[in-house]
């Protein structure tokens, strides 16, 4: 009898905790806008990314493609190119090449069983290896700008890889850990067991512990520029995580702009937003 009842709660926990993954799985969306929609000329491209899988692209290369810096565009959780959209205007009239992409299980690139921060860094590797090899853009002149889930990928990137000189973030975490249980909180829905038990269900999933992904502890050995924004009104990303990034950041080479009035999705409407941005990578490159 006690084995029967033991049977049943774990079957309940387990039904719980399949539920509970659900709400970290993003739901893949196209495009329905392009850049032409600015008259902006662009082309579309596939790329390999690990597992074997492939994303899809926009790449907007600039008057002197070989010559100009190139800024790889990231967009965030469960959204897709068409997000870079108000980046692709304003960047592209800055004179920089520009590749926007889908990370894997988003927009029109290639399913991977899941999605994570993990993926997305890996994937904006892959976009360097691109750039490079089918562009022939100039190594030396590569940043990325990523927004949230985008931008923390773009940290732990950019810990990773050299070739990334320079990174803008919007709205980045700290911590994945921290949002998701403050998302779990917010839905009433203990630690422990329930979330607990998800966090290592995702870390073996992901084959790697969330402290050890963590951008908040990849930041200090960045060598990369790095920019900062965040929005002190963010209630998806609260600003305590961009104030913890900057303070284990080298700040030598990382910048912090904190936006009063902002939230988690329109930083980009600042006053200034994009002269500071531009006049971020051109000073680096």
């Amino acid at each position: 009898m006690i084995g029967i009842w033991i049977g049943v709660i774990c079957g309940i926990v387990l039904l719980i905790i399949v539920g509970l993954s659900r709400v970290y799985s993003a739901p893949q969306v196209g495009h329905q806008t392009t850049p032409a929609k600015y008259g902006i000329d662009f082309e579309e491209v596939r790329f390999p990314t690990l597992n074997d899988k492939t994303l899809y692209g926009w790449w907007i290369p600039g008057s002197d493609p070989t010559r100009q810096p190139t800024i790889i565009l990231v967009h965030g959780w469960s959204r897709n190119v068409e997000r870079m959209l108000p980046y692709i205007r304003n960047l592209h009239e800055r004179g920089f090449n520009l590749l926007a992409f889908d990370a894997r299980h988003h927009g029109s690139s290639d399913p991977d069983k899941f999605s994570s921060m993990l993926k997305f860094a890996e994937d904006i590797s892959s976009a360097i290896d691109f750039i490079i090899d089918q562009m022939q853009v100039d190594d030396q002149k590569i940043g990325v700008l990523g927004l949230s889930i985008g931008g923390a990928g773009t940290i732990y990137a950019a810990a990773h890889d050299d070739r990334i000189k320079a990174a803008v973030t919007v709205g980045a975490f700290a911590h994945p850990g921290t949002i998701m249980k403050l998302e779990f909180s917010r839905r009433y829905v203990p630690y422990f067991p329930f979330v607990w038990l998800l966090f290592k269900f995702m870390e073996f999933r992901i084959g790697a512990r969330f402290a050890e992904i963590a951008p908040v502890n990849n930041i200090s050995i960045l060598r990369t520029h790095l920019l900062l924004i965040h929005g002190v009104l963010d209630q998806t990303v609260p600003v305590e995580q961009g104030e913890y990034l900057y303070s284990m950041s080298n700040s030598d080479r990382t910048e912090l702009w904190l936006q009063s009035e902002r939230g988690h999705s329109d930083c980009h409407q600042e006053a200034g937003f994009w002269d500071r941005i531009g006049t971020f990578f051109k000073k680096i490159f």
